[in-house]
């Protein structure tokens, strides 16, 4: 397979939109990013993977801290912000949830200490230790197929 059609078979998996941030030296860093699970609940852990071009990678590398924004389905300018997707600079406000940075609005806020880091192709995979975690009752940004798309409700099947 090429690396074109390994693309689009992965972009067939529908996901959660997130931006992923981070602090140093007063500076916030962030990026979307939707390469994000859980992976324990004893303890609490989850995992990012980062690209090895990705700006944010020696950020999370030298805070040791990050945290998991999962957008709302009215945050695709953020979405789009975070990706350098957009022309003009738009100003983010962050807040702080267990003095790491957060986006206000997003339908669930996690923060998190690195607890590991694996080096896996052109990755590195970040274990997140989840120091704190904050929900709101929002839909969510979903991406499928290269597209933001945001759920429809099911109607009741008769039969």
């Amino acid at each position: 397979m090429d690396d074109r059609q390994f693309r689009t078979a992965m972009g067939r998996f529908a996901t959660g939109v997130t931006v992923i941030a981070t602090e140093v030296d007063g500076d916030i860093h962030g990026m979307t990013a939707n390469a994000f699970m859980s992976v324990s609940l004893d303890p609490k852990l989850i995992v990012i993977s980062i690209g090895e071009k990705a700006k944010i990678l020696n950020k999370i590398k030298e805070s040791k801290i990050f945290t998991v924004n999962i957008l709302a389905a009215d945050q695709h300018e953020l979405s789009m912000i975070f990706a350098g997707q957009l022309k003009e600079h738009k100003e983010v406000t962050f807040g702080s949830l267990d003095g790491k940075p957060v986006l206000p609005g997003a339908v669930v806020q996690v923060a998190c200490e690195v607890s590991a880091e694996h080096v896996e192709g052109d990755h590195t995979l970040f274990i997140g230790k989840v120091t704190d975690i904050q929900l709101e009752e929002k839909e969510p940004l979903i991406f499928y197929s290269g597209k933001y798309r945001s759920l429809v409700k099911e109607q009741p099947v008769t039969i």
